[in-house]
């Protein structure tokens, strides 16, 4: 999988993103006028939702739990992101006709969702290369 950025022509932050046949847009979101799309934040942040609730779902609907939707609401607070603390408070809804002990085994599950874990106990190596055009 390989993701491409381009700069678009509609503001003076605004990004493309191609991953795949996909489509998304990134932007600063500064103020009123350069607010055409999440910042970078924004789509960290949301990975961690869209993963948590396709593993519930997937792993309901695998072991038969009566799991009918997902909602996720996640709140970040990145006041001490520069000392290297960053926190989200994610609060999940799930709706279904649900025994307790579903409920705690599915935000178990919640837990073990790949983003998680990428995002807490995976070490990241990044390795950038640069050229000059033009």
């Amino acid at each position: 999988m390989t993701i491409k950025l381009s700069r678009s022509n509609l503001g003076s932050f605004r990004q493309l993103l191609q991953i795949d046949q996909h489509e998304l847009i990134a932007d600063a979101r500064l103020d009123q006028e350069t607010d055409s799309g999440p910042n970078p934040h924004d789509l960290y942040d949301s990975a961690l939702a869209a993963c948590k609730a396709i593993t519930l779902l997937m792993y309901a609907e695998q072991a038969n739990i009566p799991l009918d939707d997902v909602h996720i609401k996640i709140d970040r607070d990145s006041s001490e992101e520069r000392s290297g603390k960053y926190h989200l408070q994610v609060y999940l809804v799930l709706d279904g006709k649900l025994y307790s002990a579903q409920k705690s085994r599915l935000e178990k599950v919640a837990a073990k969702c790949p983003i998680h874990k990428l995002m807490t106990v995976a070490t990241t190596t990044i390795t950038t290369s640069c050229e000059i055009t033009g």
